[in-house]
């Protein structure tokens, strides 16, 4: 029986699979001998069976499948067809091998003689022989001898003994096993149990629909809280009215009128509305309690679903480590730590490389030679620690070696040497930003490539893909010491939680896992460090940037121009910290990531978008594109005064486009840009505006598939107007032939932009030659 419960479980599912192709297979291969592709995938899941069950030690499966694999062979080799009695002991050696794979995981005896199925899967070569000689006889011939084939027998028995010896028990003599009984086994022992399926097997991506789906649920919950409160808001001016009604309705006397007809029946309709209103809010609470349960419960069990051990990867490791050690004369004791701590699939699939690069690293750049580590008073022996926990909604991975640590002169020197970094820059960083430059692409302090280090590829790799799951990586190092690399991960990836900001009174938002904290920051607590904006946090000081200016936003007015404190949120990534002054800071959600799309794909500072509770599309900002893009750039004071508007009324664009997440973000784009936007939500809705406009139109920018009037449609509508003669039109969309561009020529466009390959900084350009 197969000891580990979690292995003994995935032998019974991928067994049973395997078992139910490979009987497929035979019952294809009866029909159609001579399908040789389906022959081979018949071959493919007796090899992978035989694999598995070799891994694990169930040996009677890896020796009867084996002579199957060997039969099959025989047949693919020859290029003859599957007889009848060659197929019928195959299936009988499925059987039992079936019976088997029971025995392994429940422990419970099968019965098998493993000698004597052997010997009916070997039988079926010994028969085909013989029936070869026979059709060779002429006619007269009688059959095979029964000496002959006593002989042939008793030559099969002395080999069953041998081969399974040798492969099931190489401790026992040949002479002393005895021979398996000859009788025959048409008929295998019948199972009295219930037939039901255990598990069942569900292909990611509709684990990953369910999860988006659920993460949806949970986006709607939220919203059905919004309504509550609006609810909550109706109930309030109820109250209000009825007060007010009750207050200041009197007759000339100064005393209520009881027999008021106007009186009472807005009394009566004022009651019943109450009534209805606390009806509806006391339903609608209970029922959003309900869907806030089930919505977490369903969202929790699809991810556990997903959930697999962090041993999945982790059990990888050993054979590397061997390897490597071995390649290089180095002792290494490797420790792994928190397997059992499960983590998303998609996680695992994405760390999986980015860990090996990081221990090839460690054995590499970190770890000494026995020789080296002794001078230095250390033992021999290395120690390569993995290690897994989970802290909050964080999934955290440590790769830490006691070797000779990160050397931040020597990092330093090799950045100037490759070009990474200017003597300046490295001058105004610190000594864990420096250590961070080994994640940059190229970098390498290794001046000889190897087999393993040298060509600066690698750890920019490990960034990258954190980066991709949300994530950040922090490095501890002493000299002498040894270096530590902490991963730190969300434990989901459909839903995350953010902090709902406004700049300009559009929100914006940001994962929460990069807030360090919020806070109010007064004018005379700001002073300059190297021309730069800072605050005192804690015992270091924290630059300071408006991100309003970060994401080159042209306002015309700043609400917060001549105040005396701002909002400002301290964003964190890494070692790395930064203080954003914003304009207010609105709410905490979870909200659904919706990724960027291809179109927008370059547009830096932003991770992709969402749709608020209000239902609102709310852009997502990258924070790890936030620190850079602040490093670089040379922003204006906060303390200065608002920039003056500017004399020239701004452009204005009629932006058609009928997908509201890339409407929302192109104008966001053009509005960056200094351009008015008027939206349409479809063709007709545009051509409308265009007309009905009290303002001018400079230029009309518009998709190409839209419902009711689509972009071909539009353009041809405008240029039936002489007084639209000039008026430039461009079109955007993923219709990319010459044959669509040609069209959109002839329908009056001005140029014609392909979202495959769009490009803001070329639409912007279009924009400035055609106004």
């Amino acid at each position: 029986m197969i000891e580990d419960e979690e292995l003994r479980n995935l032998y019974h599912t991928a067994a049973e699979e395997h078992l139910q192709q490979l009987e497929a297979g035979l019952l294809h291969l009866e029909k159609q001998p001579e399908d040789i592709q389906r022959l081979e995938d018949v071959l493919r899941e007796a090899h992978t069976l035989k694999g598995d069950s070799r891994m694990l030690g169930v040996k009677d499966v890896e020796t009867l499948i084996h002579q199957i694999e060997q039969v099959l062979g025989k047949l693919k080799e020859d290029s003859t067809a599957l007889q009848d009695g060659t197929s019928d002991r195959l299936y009988q050696g499925l059987d039992a091998i079936r019976q088997l794979v029971r025995e392994a995981v429940t422990g419970e005896a099968s019965g098998i003689n493993t000698f004597q199925v052997l010997a009916l899967l070997m039988g079926s070569q010994v028969s085909e022989e013989i029936e070869t000689k026979d059709r060779d006889r002429s006619e007269g011939i009688k059959d095979v001898e029964e000496p002959e084939k006593k002989e042939k027998i008793e030559k099969l028995e002395e080999s069953c003994v041998e081969i399974e010896v040798e492969a099931i028990a190489p401790t026992v003599e040949p002479k002393e096993t005895p021979l398996p009984p000859q009788k025959p086994i048409a008929q295998l022992p019948p199972s009295s149990e219930r037939y039901h399926i255990e598990s069942v097997r569900v292909e990611t991506r509709n684990l990953d629909a369910l999860m988006t789906q659920a993460g949806e649920l949970t986006v709607s919950k939220i919203r059905m809280i919004h309504h509550i409160g609006e609810l909550e808001e109706i109930a309030s001016l109820w109250e209000d009215w009825s007060r007010y009604l009750n207050t200041h309705h009197f007759v000339k006397t100064g005393q209520a009128e009881k027999h008021d007809p106007f009186f009472n029946s807005n009394q009566n309709y004022l009651e019943r509305l109450g009534i209805l209103l606390n009806q509806l809010r006391l339903r609608l609470g209970e029922d959003v309690a309900r869907l806030e349960a089930i919505a977490g419960e369903l969202e929790l069990g699809i991810r556990t679903l997903r959930l697999l051990p962090l041993s999945t990867i982790f059990n990888l490791f050993p054979r590397l480590v061997r390897d490597l050690s071995k390649q290089q004369e180095k002792q290494i004791e490797l420790i792994i730590e928190g397997g059992e701590t499960k983590a998303d699939k998609r996680i695992l699939e994405e760390m999986k490389d980015p860990l090996m690069h990081m221990i090839r690293n460690s054995i590499d750049h970190g770890i000494e030679t026995p020789t080296e580590r002794e001078k230095r008073g250390e033992k021999a022996t290395a120690t390569l620690r993995v290690k897994g926990y989970q802290i909050g909604n964080n999934i955290i991975i440590e790769v830490a070696d006691d070797g000779r640590g990160l050397d931040v002169k020597n990092i330093k020197k090799m950045a100037l040497e490759r070009g990474h970094m200017s003597r300046e820059e490295l001058e105004t960083m610190t000594p864990d930003q420096i250590k961070l430059l080994i994640f940059e692409p190229g970098f390498s302090t290794r001046r000889v490539v190897s087999e393993i280090s040298g060509r600066g590829i690698g750890l920019d790799v490990v960034r990258r893909n954190i980066e991709r799951l949300k994530g950040s990586i922090e490095i501890d190092s002493i000299i002498g010491k040894g270096c530590t690399f902490r991963i730190r991960l969300p434990t989901t990836l459909a839903t995350a939680p953010v902090l709902i900001l406004q700049v300009d009174s559009k929100p914006y938002a940001l994962p929460i896992e990069c807030v360090k904290t919020t806070l109010f920051i007064h004018t005379h607590e700001i002073f300059k460090i190297e021309g730069r904006d800072s605050y005192t946090l804690g015992d270091r000081a924290v630059s300071l940037i408006k991100l309003a200016d970060l994401l080159e936003l042209d306002r015309e007015q700043n609400s917060r121009s001549n105040s005396t404190q701002f909002p400002c949120i301290i964003l964190q990534v890494g070692p790395e910290q930064l203080g954003l002054i914003v304009d207010e800071l609105l709410d905490q959600q979870d909200v659904i990531l919706k990724p960027q799309s291809k179109l927008l794909k370059r547009v830096r500072n932003v991770t992709g978008a969402t749709i608020l509770s209000t239902g609102e599309v709310c852009i997502v900002l990258n924070p790890q594109d936030l620190i850079k893009s602040a490093q670089k750039q040379v922003m204006p004071s906060i303390q200065s005064s608002v920039k003056a508007n500017k004399d020239r009324a701004k452009p204005t664009i009629l932006l058609a486009e009928d997908a509201i997440a890339t409407r929302t973000q192109e104008k966001r784009i053009l509005e960056t840009a200094g351009y008015e936007v008027i939206l349409a939500v479809d063709g007709l809705d545009a051509y409308n505006k265009l007309r009905t406009s009290k303002v001018n139109i400079d230029a009309v920018l518009s998709d190409v598939q839209m419902p009711n009037l689509d972009g071909l449609s539009l353009a041809a509508r405008i240029r039936q107007h002489p007084e639209y003669n000039e008026l430039p039109i461009i079109l955007v969309t993923s219709l990319a032939s010459d044959e669509d561009k040609r069209r959109g020529a002839e329908a009056g466009a001005n140029a014609y932009l392909t979202k495959g390959a769009f490009d803001p900084e070329a639409l912007l350009e279009t924009l400035q030659r055609l106004i």
